[in-house]
């Protein structure tokens, strides 16, 4: 099974790649990870880039979605916490205990 890296990694692996004189084999090597890996990574970073330039967003559309996807995160926690309190009061307050 591969190795699982985490998104911040892969962009600053694609980052250092794009940005430096280094070739393929010397980031590899430099971050341990293979060849196909990182050709993957690559394209699966053109084709988000290809994908994201085609819906063009204005900074403030960017903006106003990034916080109505935090406030909407922020709502889902408060929910699932409520959830689970209604679950515990439920559960004491069981006639017969």
């Amino acid at each position: 099974m591969p190795k699982a890296f985490s998104k911040e990694f892969r962009e600053d692996v694609i980052r250092v790649y794009r940005e430096s004189d280094a070739s393929m084999a010397q980031v590899v090597k430099d971050f341990g990870i293979s060849p196909s890996c990182l050709k993957r990574w690559l394209a699966i970073d053109e084709k988000d880039s290809a994908r994201s330039s085609r819906s063009p967003q204005s900074g403030s559309e960017s903006d106003a979605l990034r916080e109505a996807n935090k406030r909407i995160k922020l709502l889902e926690q408060e929910n699932e916490v409520l959830r689970r309190a209604a679950a515990y009061l439920s559960q004491a307050h069981l006639p017969g205990e």
